[in-house]
């Protein structure tokens, strides 16, 4: 079975494409909500949280996300750290994921940081789902809560998309005026041969 991870910067529609190769019954891991379900569950997480930012950083039980937030601004080290603290727990639960789904060709698993986590060991290749910055932003700015200032906080914290692209194996173009759905389609060959060169895109 091969494991593809799949990326993008914050706007870029990396979960529209996962949600297409969805369709082709491939299974997808969503490490960005996996995290988050972690984050309240995983003792190792929760205790790590409360030594790096206090007890209060959890309510009843809950990750205050908004109060991790403000300790993250202020101290921009401790990003790191609790990134350090979390994507190793992501990827010994993607581990087990895995073996529940060794009967498929491949699976993706699906990520905002895989090159930011030093996480591409882990896979066999890596697609990167790229969007013009302008494009991303108007996409980000519809969701709930968002703010432009927000939106270009996160962006300037994720790898640059310049360099996202040099480090992928692959790219799917997803700019609104290039179809997807033939990108997806012929990573999927790919993807499902026994050879990755037996294909050429």
């Amino acid at each position: 079975m091969k494991i593809i991870g799949v990326t993008g910067g914050i706007g870029s529609g990396k979960s529209l494409i996962c949600r297409v190769f969805a369709l082709l019954n491939v299974p997808v891991y969503n490490a960005d909500l996996w995290a988050r379900e972690l984050t309240n569950s995983d003792p190792t997480i929760m205790d790590g949280l409360k030594q790096l930012m206090g007890e209060t950083i959890y309510n009843k039980g809950v990750l205050d996300r908004s109060l991790m937030a403000d300790f993250v601004f202020r101290d921009k080290s401790l990003l790191a750290k609790v990134n350090q603290l979390i994507h190793p727990q992501v990827y010994h639960h993607f581990n087990n994921w895995c073996n529940r789904h060794n009967h498929c060709h491949y699976v993706l698993h699906e990520s905002a940081v895989i090159f930011e986590s030093n996480g591409s060991r882990y896979f066999e290749s890596v697609v990167t789902v790229s969007a013009p910055p302008d494009l991303r932003i108007s996409r980000v700015l519809e969701r709930e809560g968002m703010t432009r200032e927000k939106a270009l906080a996160v962006i300037s914290n994720q790898l640059s998309e310049k360099a996202r692209i040099a480090r992928a194996d692959y790219v799917i173009v997803n700019d609104e005026t290039r179809l997807v759905i033939p990108q997806v389609l012929k990573l999927h060959q790919l993807f499902c041969s026994r050879n990755d060169e037996e294909i050429i895109i």
